[in-house]
């Protein structure tokens, strides 16, 4: 694919980073939540291939942060459990857990420990499916801490109660990446299992073919996307097969209900979770049930979320309500257009899905930024001009051109303001101003960046960013 809106296009080449020719001192904790050989070798093997002494000292902080900082591992009634914080709120989404852990899935069979640990993981999320699957986040136990008072059915187990398709579709994409890298599926019977269902169930019942549903969300705030319109049910929709999502994976809510990134994600769980059926459990009939919805999603898309941009051609919109309405631009929480084959969603060749890279990755995208120190895609969570380093690494992992993951890296380095770890986001020009600074899927997914580009393409990395 070519560098539209995302390679070195118009001469603009990632600032110098303040800390060249400095030692750079480990930043991880000398006391670590968890510890595991596999991911200890390799960080000593990749920081030793790479010749940028800085972009080595990165990843060693970033690529084990998840395990260093936010993992609580416990065995309970003789099976493992890990709750899993994002950094600086203290509790567990479903969503970052998952997305937290991704990147240590090639090494749990070099390390029954790490193995232990994501299967804990697997195990608490399908627990807290089973308490409520409309909530987005949860608590340890049942403390009541968080947003106790938003006008929804809290529980003392939820954090947050904002209904996002990706909630379920997280959890589905771990629990079936470790069974095809472990071979074990034991972890996908019991509580797993019910939390399969509830899945079915709940997208089905956000289809609203007969009725709103029993999800409703509101919020007393001043912040309208922390709130739903319309008695907390969203803005109006066509029933037309899609599945309704009230809030984006930023915790933004949805403007048109029908979530175009969200739905794509929920069609590949569905595929998923059709092959646990067929293959775990050999239920022939609950296989056809999760097809027959992935197919009615899939085909909705094609029919109601592809239209036609002006100058990019074909394009998915980011959110549609079925009559016809539509929102052009991409938010650099994944799923996001950007993400979609990082996530096994769409093809990277896919026609329509290049088309719509180069739409996201221009000034075409009300949330493409670009200033003096680096461009990429932010959102409207934390306001204008301020880029995600989530999308600059979204970008690398989806680029089949050297020159704009060569653009990535260097962004990503010359942007972490002397920390030595990834944040939320940063001002286009002043990465010095950025939003939290423990933030630990972005941390561990730069590192998966990294590793991945060294196991696929490591002369790209033999050389100074």
């Amino acid at each position: 694919m070519g560098i539209v809106g995302g390679g070195l296009a118009g001469g603009m080449v990632p600032s110098i980073s303040l800390l060249a020719g400095r030692d750079f001192v480990s930043k991880r904790p000398l006391v670590k939540k968890f510890r595991s050989v596999a991911v200890e070798a390799l960080l000593k093997e990749i920081a030793s291939f790479l010749p940028d002494k800085e972009l080595a000292w990165l990843f060693e902080n970033c690529f084990p942060n998840t395990l260093d900082t936010t993992v609580d591992f416990s065995m309970k009634n003789g099976e493992p459990d890990t709750f899993v914080i994002t950094g600086d709120i203290n509790a567990m989404w479903l969503r970052d857990s998952s997305a937290q852990v991704w990147p240590y899935l090639s090494l749990v069979n070099q390390d029954p420990d790490l193995k232990l640990l994501l299967k804990g993981v697997i195990n608490r999320q399908a627990k807290c499916i089973l308490i409520d699957p409309y909530a987005n986040a949860f608590n340890k136990g049942k403390s009541g801490f968080g947003w106790k008072t938003d006008l929804t059915e809290m529980k003392p187990e939820l954090h947050e109660r904002k209904w996002e398709i990706d909630s379920l579709c997280y959890p589905v994409r771990l629990a079936y990446g470790y069974w095809k890298s472990t071979g074990d599926g034991t972890v996908l019977q019991g509580n797993w299992k019910k939390a399969a269902l509830l899945i079915l169930q709940t997208f089905s019942e956000q289809q609203r073919k007969s009725g709103k549903g029993p999800y409703h969300f509101q919020r007393r705030t001043e912040t309208p996307t922390d709130t739903v319109p319309l008695s907390g049910y969203g803005n109006p929709t066509r029933k037309v097969g899609l599945i309704h999502s009230m809030f984006r994976p930023s915790d933004d809510a949805c403007l048109y209900p029908f979530l175009v990134p969200a739905n794509l994600f929920a069609v590949q769980s569905l595929i998923q979770l059709s092959e646990i059926a067929d293959e775990i459990w050999l239920d022939k009939e609950l296989k056809m049930r999760f097809l027959s919805l992935a197919k009615e999603v899939q085909d909705a898309i094609e029919q109601h979320a592809i239209v036609i941009h002006p100058d990019f051609g074909k394009v998915y919109a980011y959110e549609v309500d079925g009559f016809g309405n539509y929102l052009l631009m991409d938010d650099a929480n994944v799923p996001s257009l950007l993400s979609l084959p990082y996530l096994g969603a769409v093809d990277h060749q896919n026609e329509v899905y290049q088309n719509t890279r180069k739409m996201v990755l221009s000034s075409s995208n009300p949330y493409f930024f670009e200033g003096t120190k680096a461009k990429g895609i932010g959102g409207p969570h934390v306001g204008l001009e301020m880029i995600w380093p989530l999308s600059l690494i979204i970008q690398g992992l989806t680029t089949s051109n050297d020159l704009e993951l060569n653009y990535c890296i260097a962004s990503l380095k010359a942007t972490h303001a002397g920390t030595g770890f990834m944040h939320e986001s940063f001002h286009m020009n002043a990465p010095e101003r950025y939003t939290r600074s423990w933030f630990a899927w972005a941390n561990t997914l730069f590192g998966e960046l990294i590793y991945r580009v060294y196991k696929e393409n490591p002369t790209m990395l033999q050389k100074q960013f």
